[in-house]
């Protein structure tokens, strides 16, 4: 046909279809607010189709308890955790960009606990990638959850 441009296909091995050389953006763990502008902004990649975006929020209730406030405590290898997760992520999955700030201290219900977001070529492996970095990110890295219940009770999750 003439006047027709066929594009060659080239699949996966596309340069955009692969991770990126130097894909982890924002990797911290903080005692000041956290922001979906910042770690959005962290992920941005014109090679990525997909971003995935998981809000961890400080809930009002917890095992059919009213929870009044929140602390989260990290230990000190805490950020070194954080990051042996995140790499293991961007071994495993096509990662373009991905950020990972998680918040410590004293918290109010509707506060932003954790904020993770991955990009990919593809928004399968972006949702994968997102899923698997915030699982781990919760069963793995040393932080820990001290909540204070409206019965003047408390607990403290993940020690």
């Amino acid at each position: 046909m003439s006047g027709t441009h066929l594009r060659p296909s080239t699949g996966r091995d596309h340069p955009g279809e692969q991770a990126a050389e130097a894909p982890i953006r924002l990797l911290e763990i903080r005692d000041t607010p956290l922001s979906l502008d910042e770690v959005f902004t962290a992920v941005g990649d014109e090679a990525a189709g997909g971003t995935a975006l998981f809000v961890g929020t400080v809930r009002s209730h917890d095992g059919g308890a009213d929870v009044d406030g929140l602390g989260y405590s990290a230990h000190p290898t805490a950020e070194a955790e954080l990051r042996r997760v995140v790499e293991k992520v961007v071994a495993d999955y096509p990662v373009r960009a991905l950020a990972a700030v998680h918040r410590v201290g004293d918290l109010a219900i509707g506060d932003l606990a954790v904020v993770v977001a991955v990009a990919c070529p593809h928004r399968g492996e972006a949702f994968a990638a997102c899923r698997k970095l915030i699982d781990d990110l919760k069963h793995e890295v040393p932080i820990w959850k001290h909540q204070t219940f409206s019965d003047g009770t408390e607990e403290w999750v993940g020690a």
